[in-house]
């Protein structure tokens, strides 16, 4: 789990250096599915990922500014880093005894639902993947190459690029 977490944060960090080459109008411009917006939808990655662990499972004291307090690409990255600096001990100690314990999440309507933490990261995990996919879409609908989603050849099993030729 924690190799996949590593691939999301690289992921998401090439995704800040693409936007970097990206006019804020581009990132701000409406498109279909998701949230909507590129540079909203890198937000949005963040605030889940942190909201989940850091707030639920960890239930830390969180503070997640509205994306209108941080509409800039830089201050959602510095976001990003605040919230890894975060929650990144946690998952670099996640192991099995952490599983299968239980958080409680308070929904919308005031109701108490209890998930284990296993499931609540793999859930993390898994929504900033699909978000992804969806900024690789716009981004294509803008005419530029979109970030590879390739896990292979990232060095996160110990072989780089380089090294898995003819594998």
């Amino acid at each position: 789990m924690i190799k996949l977490f590593e691939y999301n944060w690289q992921v998401r960090k090439d995704w800040f250096e693409w936007c970097a080459a990206v006019s804020h109008e581009e990132l701000m411009k409406q498109r279909t599915g998701g949230i909507g917006y590129i540079l909203p939808t890198l937000y949005h990655i963040v605030a889940v990922e942190y909201g989940w662990i850091c707030g639920g499972i960890l239930q830390n004291p969180i503070e997640i500014p509205a994306f209108g307090e941080i509409p800039s690409l830089k201050q959602i990255e510095q976001f990003s880093e605040r919230c890894h600096s975060e929650l990144a001990p946690f998952v670099y100690g996640w192991n099995d005894s952490l599983e299968d314990r239980i958080m409680i999440d308070i929904t919308d309507e005031g109701e108490s639902v209890p998930h284990p933490y296993g499931e609540v990261m793999r859930h993390v995990i898994a929504h900033e993947i699909h978000h992804i996919g969806q900024l690789s879409v716009w981004s294509r609908e803008i005419g530029k190459k979109p970030v590879t989603a390739n896990l292979i050849g990232r060095g996160l099993y110990g072989v780089t690029n380089g090294d898995s030729q003819g594998l």
